[in-house]
């Protein structure tokens, strides 16, 4: 199961104008929660988003996350293969979310213990290791395939609320299907996590495509990859499940960047029809 979007589509679906190189003075736009991948002149550098500094490759190739909550716009400013300075506006625009309704004893406990407590900071801290490091690889620069087939059952950005109180936005993708069902790796990259089961994430493997940039697999009922492994794109990591905090079999893909949560459903190309039955 390999559905390969080549690099160029991949930059006119984080932006339309992401497809062309950037010169100066020239504004872009990108969404809230997007990925955007996009060009500088090649032998640019110190690339920099809002004083931030953002890896740029040899041939002017980018990519940047934008939060799902920023509203205005960002500074984008490079140095020119003459030496020059440059700078371009990143116009951010607005997206409507969907409200998920979900039953309210899913919440985290509004009371936890302190052994609750406890082993939720384990396991964040070993989620937090495993993305501390942006590798050089550049395997988020091939194009994106979908990690499983079903139904997608919850949109990234979704907000949640629990019985009546309102909880922290969807952070990635839910795609619906039976237990046992394949997932594969959306993207090449290298196994930084592969354990479980955790109280809400259940059984999760977490990915490495460079630069910052890390996939989530969540709730799986099988695991089968292991730590400092690499995957290609379409290579089976495990199997869809319900472990951790789930309401039934899915698998919750979460897409990062550098800390930034994006829409990892703005980058794949659309689901392949099943083949008809003989």
């Amino acid at each position: 199961m390999r559905w390969a979007l080549p690099p160029l589509i991949i930059a006119a679906v984080a932006s339309a104008a992401a497809a062309q190189t950037m010169t100066q003075a020239e504004p872009i736009t990108a969404t809230q929660g997007q990925l955007l991948i996009a060009s500088l002149p090649a032998g640019s550098h110190e690339l920099t988003l809002d004083g931030t500094p953002v890896h740029v490759e040899p041939d002017g190739r980018f990519m940047a996350g934008v939060d799902r909550d920023f509203t205005g716009s960002k500074q984008l400013a490079w140095v020119m293969p003459d030496g020059s300075n440059a700078q371009a506006e990143l116009k951010v625009q607005p997206r409507g979310w969907d409200i998920s309704r979900l039953p309210a004893r899913l919440a985290t406990p509004a009371n936890p213990t302190p052994e609750w407590l406890a082993q939720r900071a384990a396991e964040v801290a070993q989620i937090q290791a495993a993305r501390a490091e942006p590798s050089a690889h550049d395997f988020w620069r091939q194009g994106w395939a979908w990690p499983a087939s079903g139904r997608v059952s919850t949109h990234f950005g979704a907000q949640r609320i629990y019985g009546d109180t309102p909880a922290s936005y969807h952070s990635g993708m839910d795609i619906a299907a039976p237990t046992g069902t394949p997932v594969v790796a959306p993207a090449a990259g290298v196994v930084r996590l592969a354990t479980g089961p955790f109280s809400l994430e259940g059984n999760l493997v977490i990915l490495d495509h460079g630069r910052g940039l890390h996939s989530a697999m969540l709730h799986l009922s099988k695991i089968d990859v292991t730590v400092g492994q690499t995957v290609q794109q379409g290579e089976k990591i495990g199997e869809i499940g319900t472990t951790g905090r789930s309401t039934g079999p899915h698998l919750h893909w979460g897409l990062s960047w550098n800390g930034v949560r994006v829409d990892p459903e703005a980058l794949l190309p659309p689901l392949p029809a099943e083949a008809p039955a003989r």
